[in-house]
């Protein structure tokens, strides 16, 4: 046992250490820089350490040389950003005017990635950082003398396209666009951002350029239709991670359980600060991630007071709500080595070069196997670190727990997005018009489907140079990148008129109703009005100790079905649903123990939207011995609630964008039905996933079930944080029942 290993062994020896494992090293594959690359640029690679390239690296760069769009999917700190940086500086090198735009997600990447570029100090490169924080009199400036722009899609969408007359220059020289943390990019954000990127495309083609397109992505299942969803077109996909890595011993850490049958755990956040100020009182820098602000803060509070005063004033919290300023002291503090150790929202697990650092701590699965690599890709660079998964009592991190295998040696997710789903392409369709004249000439940039939908949207004129905006405002404005309906609500601090949020239409009345405690980065606020006229909820800051859960009344229609197979004994269907929903009450939840304090009653107008979702019809011979009522329909619901847990393994979302519906008799299909529906409007091809791999996701839900050590089901395993019923009826041995049954068929 290495030293190393030595200094945390002694904490791992533990009940709760569900499963331990060591990642071994890789060797690294280099090449020489390329010969044929700009001597200048060479120099300034060699006079900053860089003197040769991994493998993928130099795939990415003769990909580039050919004139192809690239897609880069490897490990955290697999040297990604240099794969793009290099065709772009030796592009910049060779003619001055050539212009680069790169996309980031967050400021704070493109302000590591500036820093990055600038140390560089290559002679004619010209980086600046366009954004909401940009000052007036620079943006000009800007706009006429930098060669490489660093912002984000949504200044892209509304300071940019619909004033490109005024980035004439840019967009005519336009070479290459980045587009870096490219996974971030699905879902409804990602529906978005690809019809920003057809419309620069659109765009840069009249100015007469036609950029290539470089994408760097975590490691995903899908990085080449990922790319061509975003872009609209074909990439080269470059997946063999060729960059070295030293060992790693990854941690299952589950708190023990303090209640058997109601399956109640010791506290994920008392247990990550335990291992916190253990590792950094013995020297190891570690980073811990939670999943809110609130939860960061409270793990750096729970260590600080655990350990003696001097390692302690080397901790830090780091997580939105700072300033720009302390965040950067944070950033900087931490690669020179001067804090030991910091809690961090998932602010800290995009691409920020934050140095080397010994031990990582998420804590609770963030969602994806694809996240949860990024932020342990944070642990032992060069030299042996430590990879720690500490579970909270949500199912998916339960059944992980259980099932140590599945998360391990899973294949990473899928992003997924639809960019032409109405709801979400009819405003970019509005304001391609407002950009220049719509017609048949740009249908390879935008698609048949916004010819089709520019011809029924009444605030489109047609002439004869094409369908033009007829509208005084510009309609980019209109469009939230967050947000799938235009129809928005929006969240309003009442204390200092500060925009907090967006909450969809559809979602409105379950999670901002007047009562509702609302979460905004993990701090709690108080709904204190809801106007439906005005569409705007007002909240205010509380501290509270319980939470609230709307009770609803739901119907589910079926209004066509696209695909049905035989599977598992039970013909399945995907297609398109309505879902009409009414909230009829609300319950205040003790968070301790989520018992029930009171029940409100609160009535707010239906609602109904369409969506994607699939649904199936147990079988008589599956359902005998169930078919009794409530029993029916309490294993129905809760093998609905499950069946939503688990769809995020297959498909790059959180639980919270899925909804469902079980009944013991639907009006349609004449029989007890489960439906698992997409939570936005029109669908982001999510339930479609879970429609392809339907198998696979039965299999692992009925795992979960016959894990979970509770007797009549918990948190864990079948109870839902967001259900309509109040997690009533639920029959968990009923659900494993049907399910099991379903597999042997």
């Amino acid at each position: 046992m290495t030293t190393a290993v030595a200094r945390w062994a002694d904490l791992l020896e533990g009940e709760e250490v569900a499963h331990s494992d060591l990642e071994p090293s890789r060797e690294p594959k280099l090449e020489p820089l390329p010969d044929d690359l700009d001597p200048r640029v060479a120099s300034s690679l060699v006079a900053s350490g860089v003197t040769a390239l991994y493998r993928h690296q130099a795939e990415a760069w003769e990909a580039a040389q050919r004139g192809e769009n690239v897609v880069v999917t490897t490990g955290t700190a697999s040297g990604k950003s240099l794969a793009f940086n290099l065709p772009v500086l030796d592009a910049i090198a060779r003619e001055p005017k050539t212009r680069a735009l790169y996309l980031y997600p967050t400021k704070a990447l493109a302000q590591d990635q500036a820093r990055s570029l600038a140390g560089l100090r290559l002679r004619g490169l010209r980086p600046a950082i366009y954004d909401g924080d940009t000052p007036s009199e620079r943006r000009w400036q800007i706009r006429k003398c930098s060669n490489l722009i660093l912002t984000n899609p949504d200044m892209l969408h509304v300071g940019v396209l619909p004033h490109h007359d005024r980035w004439g220059d840019v967009m005519a020289n336009l070479r290459y666009v980045v587009v870096d943390e490219a996974h971030v990019y699905r879902g409804v954000f990602g529906s978005h951002v690809a019809n920003v990127l057809r419309r620069l495309r659109r765009l840069a083609r009249i100015y007469g350029a036609d950029p290539r397109f470089l994408l760097a992505t975590a490691t995903i299942a899908n990085p080449g239709e990922l790319a061509q969803e975003l872009t609209g077109e074909g990439a080269t996909v470059v997946d063999r991670d060729t960059s070295t890595r030293a060992e790693r011993e990854v941690v299952i850490w589950n708190p023990p359980l303090l209640d058997t049958e109601l399956g109640l755990r010791a506290s994920p956040l008392g247990d990550a600060a335990q291992l916190l100020s253990a590792l950094t009182s013995r020297g190891l820098r570690t980073i811990c991630f939670a999943k809110s602000r609130k939860a960061a803060e409270l793990i750096h509070r729970f260590t600080a007071e655990r350990v003696d005063s001097a390692t302690a004033r080397r901790l830090a919290p780091y997580r939105a709500g700072y300033t720009a300023e302390q965040r950067r002291d944070i950033e900087r503090r931490l690669v020179e080595g001067e804090l030991l150790g910091v809690t961090a929202t998932d602010a800290l697990e995009l691409g920020i070069d934050i140095g080397l650092l010994d031990c990582a701590i998420s804590v609770g699965f963030p969602g994806t196997v694809a996240s949860l690599r990024q932020q342990w890709g944070r642990a032992g660079r060069r030299e042996l670190g430590l990879a720690v998964l500490v579970c909270s009592d949500d199912a998916l991190d339960q059944f992980f727990a259980n099932e140590p295998a599945s998360l391990l040696s899973r294949k990473v997710e899928a992003a997924i997005l639809d960019h032409a789903n109405p709801r979400i392409l009819d405003g970019h369709v509005l304001s391609a018009a407002f950009e220049a004249p719509l017609g048949e000439a740009d249908v390879r940039e935008l698609g048949s489907e916004a010819l089709r939908r520019a011809a029924q949207l009444p605030e489109l004129e047609r002439t004869s140079a094409g369908y033009v905006w007829k509208g005084r405002d510009y309609p980019a404005a209109r469009v939230s990148l967050r947000s799938g309906d235009g129809e928005a609500f929006t969240v309003v601090d009442g204390d200092t008129g500060a925009l907090l949020g967006l909450v969809e239409r559809d979602r409105a009345y379950s999670t901002v109703h007047e009562g509702a405690v609302y979460l905004h980065l993990g701090e709690q606020y108080l709904v204190e009005s809801l106007s439906v006229d005005e569409r705007v909820a007002v909240v205010r800051s509380a501290g509270v100790d319980w939470y609230t859960q709307v009770k609803k009344e739901s119907e589910t229609t079926i209004e066509a079905s696209r695909r049905a197979e035989q599977k598992l004994g039970v013909e399945l269907h995907f297609g398109q649903v309505s879902v009409t929903e009414q909230v009829v009450a609300y319950a205040r939840k003790a968070i301790r123990d989520g018992s029930t304090i009171d029940v409100v009653p609160l009535l707010l107008p239906e609602t109904t939207f369409e969506t994607e979702a699939v649904w199936f019809c147990p079988k008589a011979a599956q359902l005998e011995g169930l078919d009794d009522m409530p029993r029916l329909l309490g294993s129905l619901h809760a093998a609905e609630h499950t069946l939503i847990a688990l769809l995020p393994l297959w498909a790059m979302c959180d639980r919270w964008d899925i909804g469902g519906l079980s009944t013991n008799l639907h009006y349609q299909t004449g029989c007890p039905t489960i439906f698992v529906y997409d939570g936005h409007s029109g669908g982001v091809g999510i339930t479609e996933r879970g429609f392809d791999r339907f198998p696979d996701w039965v299999e692992d839900t009925a795992r979960l079930l016959q894990r979970c050590p509770c007797r009549a089901g918990c948190p864990s395993c079948v109870q839902s944080p967001k259900c309509g019923n109040l997690n009533e009826p639920l029959d968990k041995a009923g659900a494993r029942a049907l399910l099991e049954r379903m597999l042997a068929a």
